[in-house]
């Protein structure tokens, strides 16, 4: 029996970020998403909006059907206000 997992190449918040440093956010997401790691990536609030800057994924934490993923902003607003 498989497993959906979704490749995502680009962080889309719908503002459910949570700051736990300066830059640095993570964010819980429902299903099973696999990202690149320690490689630049868009991040916007929607998928249809302005990128806000580019993140670095740190961390990839996969349980219970959910991803929850670590990221650390190096460019652009390193805040989602």
């Amino acid at each position: 029996m498989g497993m959906p997992m979704e490749f995502n190449t680009m962080i889309v918040t719908k503002g459910n970020e949570k700051q736990i440093q300066e830059d640095v956010f993570q964010l819980k997401k429902d299903g099973l998403r696999i990202y690149p790691m320690n490689i630049p990536i868009e991040v916007r609030k929607i998928i249809e909006s302005e990128t806000i800057g580019q993140a670095l994924v740190i961390k990839i934490e996969l349980e219970n059907e959910q991803t929850v993923i670590t990221y650390k902003f190096i460019t652009g607003q390193n805040t989602h206000l």
